[in-house]
């Protein structure tokens, strides 16, 4: 008898079967039940979180002879049963809309919406599957069936993408009642994958379960598979190092030892520790998700945010101790670090992550150099007012501020502009304005207040509004340490002949710099005609 795959032999056939989905089973549920069902549903969440399972347990309820007066399906009467296999049935439809997505498909799945179901008392029902593929043509061909359903039709769109439809075909939205997926928790997946085992009369380590389920990031479905590959190589009793060997993940006392050599400014020590990694046979993108994790936890930790529930019981103290060992505000550079290569995924398209990998790990042990770089340059650049040290030994006086009307000291003209530019990177101003603030001249005047000079024209104006003067006000008081007026003014014009400043010369100034910064840019532009867009 062929292998039945867990996820599909343990898929639940009815709303109270489904795991933590509870505000959808529920309310679909009571729908049944009173007889106030939607004629089209939006299912959206993660994959593998139970949308397709909660749209055939509808259809089942729907067309289940021995549906409960609580609005539940019988689970075993032959239109169940094949609604729940997926297999042909005549008033439910599934359609993968990622090889049915044309306009063509849509109006196909229109006309035959059309046709009423096969009895009076049976729905006809049309799951679409990855719905977020269907193209903007498709999405306005099944408008006016979606705003005027025929009788007893109702559509389920299930999608990992809610985003591209609410794009693509925004009105579709508003006929549809939308239900959000949420991503499982650890624990629920494993009291799940509990359960199933003792169906199936495996017994398994709390451990093992806890890894797979922290490898199945929140589905339930893939859940199912990992322990299905676990099982296949046991095939009886599931262990930690079992699930470590199958899912390919690095050991927690991995990442302790590599806290230690960060901790200790170890440099050279980081790429033994990658080397044995490889040595080992894991993946490195594998161990890097698995430091973002550590990472987290142990910021987590730092900021008293309660323990890393998913961590092992005996292992919960020394982690608790590394993070004794660095500051919040370390941690929370590292993780930005380490986020980095999530970001533009680098990594995964890397031909050579073990470099990348070395790098981000050598980072983190010159943390503290990037620290005292970063106090140099404010040294440098004259510091904050009110931020100022004491002087050393045999160092000469500092200079005593000019005395004012005001008696306040007034800050030197360098600060002014570094101020500013500070204030552009912190306010979050939206993109255009921000190249059009980095055109100012900034300067201060004799009473304190601070003059910027900016291009005559609409961008002038708006910033002489009274809310866009006060954001500027408020972010350079911020960064200078004191009240701060904000004088603006327009530029003189050019003359006759000069250049104009616009968006277009603001870029071709910053890509000046950028080649200035960086020489081996500057071939790449010119063999590649490449432009600065932002």
């Amino acid at each position: 008898m062929a292998h039945q795959a867990l996820a599909r032999k343990y898929r639940p056939r009815r709303f109270s079967d489904v795991a933590t989905q509870q505000h959808v089973s529920e309310t679909l549920r009571r729908a049944v039940a009173g007889a106030r069902v939607g004629h089209a549903y939006l299912f959206c969440g993660p994959r593998g979180v139970g949308k397709t399972t909660l749209a055939r347990v509808l259809a089942m309820a729907l067309n289940c002879p021995s549906r409960t007066e609580e609005g539940e399906p019988c689970g075993r009467c032959e239109s169940c049963e094949r609604i729940w296999a997926g297999q042909t049935a005549l008033d439910v439809v599934e359609i993968d809309a990622a090889s049915n997505r044309g306009v063509d498909d849509a109006r196909e799945l229109r006309e035959r919406a059309m046709y009423a179901p096969s009895d009076e008392v049976s729905y006809k029902i049309y799951i679409v599957d990855e719905a977020h593929m269907l193209t903007r043509e498709a999405w306005n061909a099944l408008l006016k069936i979606l705003e005027e359903p025929p009788p007893r039709v109702i559509f389920v769109f299930a999608t990992t993408e809610p985003l591209r439809i609410q794009q693509s075909a925004a009105p579709v939205l508003s006929r549809c009642q939308r239900f959000d997926f949420h991503r499982m928790a650890v624990a629920d997946i494993m009291c799940r994958l509990e359960s199933v085992l003792e169906s199936e009369g495996v017994a398994a380590d709390e451990d093992a379960l806890r890894l797979i389920a922290r490898k199945a990031d929140g589905g339930m479905r893939d859940g199912l598979s990992l322990l299905d590959q676990v099982l296949a190589l046991t095939g009886g009793e599931i262990d930690a190092e079992a699930a470590r060997r199958v899912l390919g993940l690095v050991d927690d006392e991995r990442y302790l030892e590599l806290l230690d050599v960060v901790a200790g400014a170890r440099h050279g020590e980081v790429f033994g520790h990658v080397e044995r990694l490889l040595d080992d046979g894991h993946d490195l993108v594998e161990f890097y998700h698995g430091l973002v994790d550590v990472l987290r936890a142990l910021l987590r930790l730092r900021l008293g945010g309660g323990e890393w529930q998913e961590l092992r019981e005996d292992l919960r103290e020394p982690f608790r101790h590394r993070a004794e060992a660095f500051d919040a505000a370390d941690l929370a550079r590292m993780l930005a670090m380490a986020s980095e290569l999530e970001v533009d995924g680098s990594l995964r398209r890397s031909g050579n992550p073990r470099l990348l990998v070395e790098m981000l790990l050598l980072r983190f042990t010159y943390l503290d150099r990037t620290v005292d770089l970063e106090e140099l340059l404010r040294a440098v650049g004259g510091g904050r007012p009110g931020a100022g040290s004491e002087a050393s030994p045999g160092a000469p006086p500092a200079a005593r501020p000019p005395a004012g009307g005001s008696g306040r000291p007034s800050t030197s003209q360098v600060d002014v502009p570094e101020a500013w530019l500070r204030m552009l990177e912190a306010s979050g101003w939206p993109a255009e304005m921000d190249r059009f603030l980095r055109t100012a001249t900034v300067s201060q005047g004799a009473g304190g207040e601070v003059h910027v000079r900016l291009p005559a024209g609409p961008g002038l104006d708006r910033l002489r509004e009274g809310a866009h003067r006060g954001k500027l006000a408020a972010g350079l008081s911020k960064e200078l340490g004191r009240d701060a007026s904000v004088v603006l003014e327009a530029a003189e014009a050019p003359a006759e002949g000069a250049a104009r400043v616009t968006l277009e010369s603001v870029r071709e100034g910053r890509l000046r710099e950028l080649l200035a910064k960086e020489p081996a840019l500057e071939r790449a532009v010119t063999e590649l005609d490449l432009e600065l867009l932002d």
